[in-house]
């Protein structure tokens, strides 16, 4: 036991090689007290992606379970600096996390109309559109929550439009879903039909692509933070962003108009 004495005062790459040697519980403890700093670091980071279903402090948690888990599998021979690596590990968790919970609430098309009557409502009352405090405020909706519900319209609007563009130029029209609902009550069908296919359309593509395509059109996060976020160059990015794009109208293309 004589060699655990002065683990402060070993360098991390020490304490390293001295768990890959001897796998003693004491070093493992130290060297995840030293690198939780990077689950914080990450999670600060991230903060936006899970802000809506768990916090912070419980992220940090399994960042420190991923962690000790790291310190089991790494190989310094093998791997990047534990830094990068385990930095990646952690990222990944909370990918995975993010995952796991529905990328679109299966509440969406009630909750979308209670936004779009509130917008009439307000614009009625105050003589100007609302702004989304005041939106959110008549709901009695979190505001992080109505702003990433009106990001999930913009993009179906968006896909929806590239449909409509790709149409024309082949000489055909189709209209694009209204959010008028109370004139055009046939469009709201048409609306929420373009939602669930999106929705399908999305689970059918690779697990890379529909991350990129959520941070971006849901999280509302630029290519640069998503490469930060996926720790891959921005031009990969754009790559995959235009890859799922393809993919997700190609879809929904053969989907409704076949």
């Amino acid at each position: 036991m004589r060699q655990l004495d002065g683990l402060k005062e070993k360098t991390n790459e020490e304490l390293l090689a001295m768990y890959d040697r001897d796998r003693q519980l004491e070093v493992k403890q130290e060297l995840t007290l030293r690198y939780l700093y990077i689950a914080k670091a990450v999670a600060i980071q991230m903060h936006n992606l899970y802000a809506d279903f768990m916090q912070m402090e419980d992220i940090i948690n399994e960042g420190a379970i991923a962690i000790m888990k790291g310190i089991e599998r790494y190989d310094p021979e093998r791997d990047n600096k534990f830094e990068t690596f385990i930095s990646r590990r952690i990222r990944g968790m909370i990918i995975d996390i993010i995952r796991k919970n529905d990328w679109m609430p299966r509440n969406y098309h009630k909750q979308h109309r209670s936004i779009e009557d509130a917008r009439t409502e307000l614009s009625d009352r105050l003589g100007r559109p609302p702004t989304d405090d005041e939106i959110a405020g008549h709901l009695k909706m979190d505001i992080r929550k109505c702003q990433r519900l009106q990001r999930m319209s913009t993009m179906v609007n968006v896909l929806s439009l590239d449909m409509v563009t790709n149409r024309e130029e082949e000489g055909q029209s189709v209209q694009i879903p209204s959010n008028d609902t109370d004139l055009q009550p046939e469009t709201a069908y048409m609306r929420e039909e373009a939602v669930r296919t999106l929705t399908e359309a999305v689970n059918k593509l690779k697990e890379k692509e529909r991350m990129v395509i959520s941070l971006y059109y849901v999280e509302d996060l630029n290519m640069t933070q998503i490469a930060q976020v996926l720790n891959v160059s921005e031009p990969r990015i754009s790559q995959i962003h235009s890859s799922a794009i393809r993919k997700l109208k190609t879809y929904m293309n053969t989907y409704i108009y076949e």
